[in-house]
């Protein structure tokens, strides 16, 4: 238990006293530690929570200047002020003007009497601050104990409920896409699937940056914290909903560690069902194709009763030889497998290949788990079609390359043929009277990108959000600012067409320059 002034006033052997009638709430403050200065200013020289000693060398005894005295050593942070009296001291009592003035300004004042030095109290202190250190390591090592034989169980849900029965914090494990994968109860953990909407923004920001940093708010007054699980790529996310006390947060790394630990042991234990699922979307897309009664019947055993789906193909990542290409695209169509409902998933000629329901957020998966992977998303077709939907998926794999980011068959290429009849400069001409002002006052890019985001979303708000990854109000504010630079209005059709038009021709909608003699075909 940390150390109050409570406690020190308690304590036989020092026969400290309170100079006034200290209230509760300031005899619970926490000391941290114990300090003597006789200087008039001693404030500047304090960190906090401190016990200030002095025998009142130097200390004014005018009113006015007591209380500047104090408010000095209140300002410093300190929790509590004490004078030493005695035989040879300058104050036998506690003087009227400093009581007042502490009293006044809200700062507990003790006496020590003159039998006891001020060392006895400063050892008393630290050795308080020692003993809870050591109950402190005791707590952790018993919750890291406990946390360590849940871990030899069966599955998450055990690690969590035994780390909130120790910590009081409540903790949950989401797979990467925010879907709740195990809670151990505790607050605002959520049971219904869905991690609660508070931390909907936290768990974003975090898993788009995959295993490389953690972050923490405070919603409503309640601390909401979320950190990346996974060994070399990230298998999931960690919600703490609480304040974590010392012991506890000494034990969260070790809890991220044995959560992780068991996410890749999941992910090693699923590899047959992968497998099984990858053989049945070779049988879908093999020679002619199932009929249609049997290719919806091969969906329904997976879970996947959509009446309409669609191909998706994806670039896999390079290496630096065959094998390590392998092993990427292989890590890559595992976890395609977790995110797409059904895990219809396979790799086939460095590429991976997947099948997903037409109502699927697709390009919020692929940003996820496929982020500036080229990848060509086919139109939506009957179950028994879907290899042509495939098809055309891989053709857009060229498209996307260029665009830089995922291509889909559903999008209207007439735009590409009209501007590729166009002069290169003066489209480009065009480009720069239109975007200028952005392209000064966006270094990052991320005007632009919203821009083109919520043009393709059609105006969505919370799609174009969650293309991003950034609160519905960041793109709001960022689409203010596109407006209030370029003076173009986003509710009227002739400027909207004028940015998307600006947008395209940057994205390569215009034929590579040609040289000198070159003839357009």
């Amino acid at each position: 238990m940390p150390l109050r002034i409570s406690d020190l006033l308690a304590r036989p052997g020092l026969a400290l006293s309170a100079a006034y009638d200290i209230p509760e709430p300031l005899r619970a403050r926490t000391i941290e530690a114990a300090t003597v200065s006789d200087l008039r200013q001693p404030g500047k020289w304090l960190q906090g929570g401190e016990l200030l000693m002095s025998v009142g060398l130097l200390l004014p005894m005018e009113p006015a200047a007591c209380r500047a005295y104090v408010q000095d050593v209140a300002d410093g942070g300190a929790a509590c002020l004490a004078l030493g009296l005695g035989q040879g001291l300058p104050f036998q009592e506690a003087p009227r003007p400093l009581v007042d003035a502490a009293r006044a300004a809200g700062l507990p004042l003790l006496t020590v009497p003159d039998e006891v030095p001020f060392i006895a109290v400063t050892k008393a202190v630290f050795d308080a601050r020692a003993h809870e250190q050591r109950e402190m390591l005791a707590r952790a090592f018993a919750t890291q104990r406990r946390l360590t034989a849940a871990a030899a169980g069966d599955g998450l849900r055990p690690m969590l409920q035994e780390w909130t029965a120790a910590t009081g914090v409540g903790a949950a494990v989401l797979d990467p896409l925010g879907r709740l994968l195990a809670s151990g109860g505790g607050p605002g953990t959520g049971t219904d699937g869905a991690a609660p909407d508070e931390a909907r923004d936290l768990i974003e920001r975090v898993a788009a940056r995959g295993l490389r940093g953690s972050a923490a708010s405070t919603v409503a007054g309640r601390q909401l914290e979320v950190q990346p699980l996974g060994a070399r790529t990230l298998r999931g996310l960690l919600l703490l909903t609480g304040r974590p006390d010392g012991a506890a947060r000494s034990v969260v790394p070790g809890l991220v560690s044995l959560l992780s630990l068991e996410l890749e042991r999941r992910h090693l234990r699923d590899e047959p069902e992968r497998r099984r699922r990858s053989a049945l979307l070779s049988e879908l897309l093999a020679g002619e194709g199932p009929g249609a009664e049997r290719a919806r019947g091969l969906l329904a055993s997976v879970g996947l009763a959509a009446d309409r789906v669609r191909g998706i193909v994806v670039e896999a990542p390079g290496g630096p030889d065959d094998g390590a290409r392998e092993a990427a695209a292989q890590e890559l169509a595992a976890a395609l497998a977790l995110a797409l409902p059904g895990g219809l998933v396979r790799v086939a000629g460095g590429a991976v290949e997947a099948v997903a329901g037409e109502d699927l957020g697709i390009r919020e998966v692929l940003g996820r788990f496929a982020p500036h992977r080229p990848a060509g998303i086919g139109p939506a077709t009957a179950p028994e079609s879907v290899r042509v939907s495939l098809r055309q998926a891989a053709g857009l794999l060229g498209v996307s390359r260029a665009a830089g980011e995922p291509a889909e068959a559903r999008q209207s290429e007439t735009s590409r043929l009209l501007l590729g009849l166009g002069d290169r400069h003066t489209l480009l001409g065009y480009t720069d009277s239109v975007l200028g002002p952005l392209d000064l006052a966006d270094s990052g890019g991320e005007l632009l990108a919203t821009l083109a985001a919520w043009l393709e979303t059609g105006g969505a708000w919370d799609a174009t959000s969650r293309r991003l990854g950034v609160h519905r109000h960041t793109v709001r504010n960022r689409l203010d600012k596109v407006m209030a630079l370029t003076g173009r209005r986003l509710d009227d059709a002739d400027d909207r067409f004028d940015l998307w038009l600006a947008l395209r021709i940057r994205r390569g909608g215009t034929p590579p320059a040609r040289g000198p003699g070159q003839e357009r075909p």
